[in-house]
């Protein structure tokens, strides 16, 4: 009788320990075994994905899923089908603009219904506002959530308005005694005018670095007092890298997380009156992107710990199918390699917001896999409302599973094998290793 529900050979699986030639043996959604490449591991279901790639499944916090006019329900379902056909089997749900926003149990229980039957496993922020009190915070987490959310201008929302600086220490206070993260929009309102006219150039001329700057000095300030876990989400002023970094090196527990568009498309080369390339923060100049790049690579401990979409399906920059493949064509020109990859999609994240049990490919851990060819190429179709419509990318997400069972891909995917299906269950809360 086979030992394992399934098992998945490549030459190079992204693992802890490094990218090495192994088997992965699945059994009941977990990660069973990391074997040797060739060993003999009786299965229901084997692939040999050859030279492609296998890599933890990306875990992308700060998810926004309903596009204005959509049902939360249809937000779910196509959010979580665009994901794990990019890599993604985690995504972590801002509290707006997906209405009703996350703010208190019975909306919690609202995403909870309309989320039934995603392709990929969903996490939630809780929204914390001025009405916000210890009690609807403390509620939340014992519902579920993986951590909170806060901004300090315009949010997603009405529902979740930006909140001041007595607000957000009382918040912080509150879920440091939690142990959960805060991820903050750092932009000050008191920095951003209004656009002086409709394009990309106004809103970039309208929201500058200085925003970020001056909401970086709040959230800082605010942290080092409470001792809260804090992420700044979206970060894409790369002057700013450095208040970062000296808060870090201070002992502040301070993070922040960038985005493919912020290290892809610098807004010399984007066209001005297009909605696809509209998000904020806004895109930046080709000079602030190099330098955010600078500051994602340093020799020594960078405080930008993560990399996710930043998905706004209707609002913003609409690519959470593109993560992986945006970011490997401009990672892999730069020397970088799949273990970073892997870390700045799936580990860093996963360990933010404590789901240690995903995000890397170890015994014990939930079966959530990618298969990556970095070696392929593909143009995004032309009638993609992201960023990259038409761009050619290099990378390709050939199969996807999520708790072991595959979820995306199909014939001509480039696995060899044939299809595997093994059932497997969720919410993993530790990973063996």
């Amino acid at each position: 009788m086979p030992q394992f529900d399934a098992v998945i050979r490549s030459q190079r699986v992204v693992t802890p320990h490094g990218v090495v030639p192994a088997a992965v043996a699945v059994r009941g959604g977990r990660i069973a075994e990391v074997a040797a490449h060739d060993a003999p591991l009786p299965a229901v279901a084997e692939a040999d994905l050859g030279p492609v790639a296998l890599l933890p499944g990306g875990v992308d916090l700060d998810v926004a899923v309903r596009a204005p006019g959509q049902s939360l329900r249809d937000g779910y379902r196509a959010t979580t089908a665009a994901a794990v056909r990019g890599g993604v089997t985690t995504v972590v749900v801002v509290p707006a603009p997906g209405a009703p926003a996350i703010t208190g149990v019975p909306a919690l229980n609202a995403h909870l219904a309309a989320a039934a039957g995603a392709a990929a496993h969903v996490e939630y922020l809780g929204g914390v506002t001025a009405r916000s009190t210890p009690a609807d915070l403390a509620d939340l987490r014992a519902a579920g959530v993986v951590g909170f959310h806060c901004s300090l201008s315009d949010g997603w929302s009405p529902d979740v308005p930006p909140i001041d600086d007595t607000r957000l220490r009382k918040a912080m206070v509150e879920l440091a005694a939690m142990d959960v993260p805060l991820l903050v929009h750092a932009e000050d309102a008191g920095e951003l005018t209004e656009p002086a006219r409709s394009g990309n150039g106004a809103l970039l001329a309208a929201r500058p670095p200085r925003a970020e700057r001056r909401g970086l000095e709040r959230v800082i300030a605010a942290a080092r007092v409470a001792g809260t876990r804090t992420h700044v989400s979206p970060f894409s002023a790369a002057e700013c890298a450095a208040v970062l970094a000296a808060a870090r090196a201070i002992g502040i527990a301070v993070s922040a997380q960038t985005c493919p568009h912020y290290l892809c498309l610098p807004a010399e080369q984007v066209p001005d009156d297009s909605p696809a390339f509209r998000c904020r923060p806004p895109l930046r100049s080709g000079a602030n992107r190099n330098a955010l790049w600078s500051a994602l690579l340093p020799d020594g401990d960078s405080p930008i710990t993560a990399i996710g979409s930043g998905h706004r399906p209707g609002t913003g920059i609409a690519a959470i199918e593109w993560t992986l493949p945006a970011l490997w064509t401009a990672a892999a020109r730069r020397g970088r390699g799949l273990a970073e990859l892997a870390r700045w999609t799936a580990t860093a994240p996963a360990d933010l917001v404590g789901l240690r049990a995903r995000g890397r490919v170890a015994p014990g851990c939930a079966a959530d896999l990618v298969a990556f060819d970095p070696a392929a190429e593909q143009v995004v179709p032309s009638a993609d409302p992201g960023p990259y419509a038409g761009r050619r990318l290099a990378g390709r997400v050939t199969a996807t599973w999520v708790a072991g069972r595959r979820v995306s891909g199909g014939p001509g995917d480039g696995v060899r094998g044939g299809p595997l299906a093994a059932t497997g269950g969720r919410g993993f809360t530790e990973c063996r290793e």
